[in-house]
């Protein structure tokens, strides 16, 4: 049964010209899990940023911690529901009271650092952190860009004053934004990925019928 990665949420929020209707975008992503699926591959995307977010996880998490005095670490456990999966980057559990989760954004540059609130809206990664509750329970949750110095090796021939920010207050090297949990956006993800199922179905049997296949292989 298809469960989407609390990470890739958004690709099928994203607004339909109809409701009850995935958009475009969706459903190429869709078509693409159901390729995979098929041919018994996981597509691997890379980008020098990616690479970033992977290698300087760990002192993001420092400073965060350096700025609101706590002392999180990485969360390595995976969680699932019947319709979601994913691994949030921390899960701050205080006594006595619900857990908050916490997903770290490491920027590319500073060019890319979304300085005010304003600016790190992105319906992306607000999806990712609402699945990210739903799968933990958490009352609320937190997305946190930490601007770090980016690894020497991948600045390639970027301006460097652009990729290193170690010198720059902590405070301001930090934008959050808080969510709460929403229990008729949480229905809205339930319906969506009712439909994105039915999608990824149709898309694995129209791969198997223009062959004159069936999914088991016999003809």
């Amino acid at each position: 049964m298809l469960k989407i990665r609390a990470s890739s949420l958004g690709k099928i929020m994203a607004p339909a010209k109809k409701d009850g209707e995935l958009s475009a975008g969706a459903k190429t992503y869709i078509a693409e899990l159901a390729k995979e699926h098929v041919y018994g591959f996981k597509r691997e995307i890379s980008s020098r940023a990616i690479e970033k977010g992977i290698i300087v996880e760990d002192d993001s998490i420092e400073l965060y911690n350096s700025v609101f005095f706590t002392a999180h670490r990485k969360n390595e456990q995976r969680f699932e529901n019947e319709w979601l999966c994913g691994t949030p980057d921390i899960i701050d559990t205080p006594p006595n009271a619900a857990p908050t989760v916490i997903d770290i954004k490491s920027p590319w540059s500073l060019a890319t650092f979304p300085a005010t609130q304003e600016d790190a809206v992105e319906p992306l990664y607000e999806w990712q952190l609402r699945a990210y509750m739903m799968l933990t329970g958490a009352d609320s949750s937190v997305l946190a860009y930490c601007m770090v110095d980016t690894p020497e090796e991948l600045i390639g021939f970027e301006p460097q004053e652009m990729h290193v920010a170690s010198h720059i207050q902590p405070e301001l090297r930090i934008t959050t934004l808080v969510f709460a949990r929403d229990t008729e956006k949480e229905q809205a993800i339930i319906e969506r990925v009712k439909l994105a199922r039915d999608y990824y179905a149709a898309c694995i049997d129209k791969i198997y019928l223009q062959r004159g296949l069936k999914q088991d292989g016999i003809s």
